[in-house]
């Protein structure tokens, strides 16, 4: 569906920005009423990682008069291989303002707006009200629904995205004209269902093909061009070189843009979306140990067995030493549990400590009663007690 432009067109350029501009200048449907229309709108990049990257360097080559950034992160070393507006030189520095010096870097004429803060429920309505228009490139479910909450209940359209390994997915939800994020996904996965990129992996590259059709669609709704992703998800295998698209149809259900809305404010959508489910949190009250604690029982040869629940090629890059690799998935189908001894306390860890957590949960139920786990998992180990070995 063709929509009007989102903002009103600025004033004039100056003789330095039509030079800028002039290739968009020259294409019949952008002209010089697009490209004003671009130079008068702002909009709010949330994250400066793997999507806000080339979505942030592309709308400001593009002319995007305001762009706000929201983004809490400092940038570290496993960032560079997809997270392109961000250099060897910025390691340790906010993403924020490294991502605001390389805008600049690209256009001068654009205003950068830094909001350096976590997105949460109480600062989200007072910061989007200020743009026409939102870039979401966050990379987990409450923020996502959080984003989509505050953009319906403000009216405001935003551009989605997201990546995992090799695939991608791109729309425009905007309730006014259509469906919106619940539309599509009305609730979240069960906690630990879906890996995050942190835990499955991106290909970097990718990034670059999700954020580059966020950014397109941005330059569309803003000038009015064309036919926007409203009422479609575009999905990218990067593996066979294919795009697809899925109609999304408006759910008169929904229940925040629905006939009849059940979600009037926003809520705690790290409770609706159950980071870490209630089994998890139950097995671990009183069964967590720290790093510390483990290393002083394999220092004093305690009777235990160390298990690994994370990925094979996760384990290839640092390990906890003894530690015997069985991933999750094999505790969650029950394949595991005949293989773990009777006669050994059970000491579970992944690499933060979540995944580790829903696999006592299991245990527990399996009988394994004075099994733990180690909050921190392998990147506390790294960090207390093996400092030179490297983290991911």
């Amino acid at each position: 569906m063709s929509l009007p432009p989102l903002v009103e067109p600025a004033a004039e350029l100056t003789v330095d920005e039509v030079r800028r501009y002039s290739r968009h200048l020259i294409i019949p449907d952008v002209g010089m009423d697009g490209q004003k229309r671009l130079k008068n709108a702002k909009v709010l990049c949330v994250g400066a990682g793997g999507l806000g990257s080339p979505a942030l360097m592309y709308l400001a080559a593009a002319g995007v008069g305001t762009l706000g950034i929201i983004e809490f992160d400092e940038v570290d070393e496993s960032n560079l291989q997809r997270q392109i507006i961000h250099s060897q030189a910025d390691i340790g520095r906010p993403k924020a303002e490294s991502a605001r010096d390389k805008v600049k870097g690209i256009n001068p004429y654009t205003n950068v707006v830094l909001h350096e803060m976590r997105l949460e429920a109480d600062n989200v309505m007072d910061i989007f009200s200020q743009y026409d228009l939102i870039v979401d490139g966050t990379d987990n479910f409450a923020t996502r629904y959080l984003v989509n909450d505050a953009c319906v209940l403000l009216n405001k359209p935003y551009v989605w995205g997201s990546i995992y390994r090799f695939d991608g997915q791109a729309s425009v939800f905007w309730s006014e004209h259509g469906p919106c994020y619940r539309c599509l996904y009305p609730e979240p996965p069960p906690p630990g269902m879906v890996p995050s990129c942190a835990e499955g992996g991106v290909l970097g590259v990718l990034c670059a093909s999700v954020g580059s059709i966020q950014a397109t669609e941005a330059v569309k709704l803003l000038a009015g061009l064309g036919d926007p992703l409203v009422g479609r998800l575009m999905i990218y295998d990067a593996l066979e070189m294919q795009y697809r698209q899925v109609k999304v149809r408006k759910d008169p259900d929904c229940a925040i843009c629905g006939e009849n809305p059940t979600v009037t404010e926003l809520i705690d959508y790290e409770a609706f979306c159950g980071v870490v489910s209630e089994e998890a949190q139950e097995a671990a009250a009183g069964s967590t140990i720290t790093p510390k604690q483990l290393k002083e029982w394999i220092d004093d040869d305690e009777s235990i067995e160390i298990i690994d629940v994370r990925e094979p090629n996760e384990y290839e890059i640092v390990s906890i030493p003894g530690a015997r690799l069985i991933p999750k998935n094999e505790f969650l189908m029950g394949t595991a549990l005949q293989d773990l001894p009777q006669n050994k306390k059970i000491v579970l860890h992944c690499k933060t400590g979540v995944r580790s957590a829903e696999v006592l949960a299991v245990l527990k139920s399996a009988g394994f009663s004075d099994a733990v786990h180690v909050g921190g998992g392998v990147i506390g180990w790294v960090n207390q007690i093996e400092p030179e070995k490297p983290v991911y």
